[in-house]
């Protein structure tokens, strides 16, 4: 089953930039959500969240980046 990967970013984030890097050189495939969207921000907003980056694999989540928290959530997901 192919896992679905999201993320909310922002034009500002350097972990967001790291996150979207890390997907790009492991070919993981991924859907970007820019909070300067105002529908995204009100969906982060809305899940009681205020800071980026947000990653979702398959209804699973994280907030913030870190290479080896996602890649066990990736794999758990």
């Amino acid at each position: 089953m192919e896992k679905k990967v999201t993320i909310y970013t922002s034009n500002t984030c350097t972990y967001c930039d790291m996150a979207k890097e890390y997907f790009k050189a492991n070919n993981i495939a991924y859907d970007e959500k820019n909070v300067t969207n105002p529908e995204f921000r009100k969906e982060l907003l809305g899940m009681g969240l205020r800071s980026v980056p947000v990653i979702f694999v398959n209804e699973e989540r994280m907030v913030g980046f870190d290479q080896q928290a996602f890649e066990d959530l990736y794999q758990n997901a």
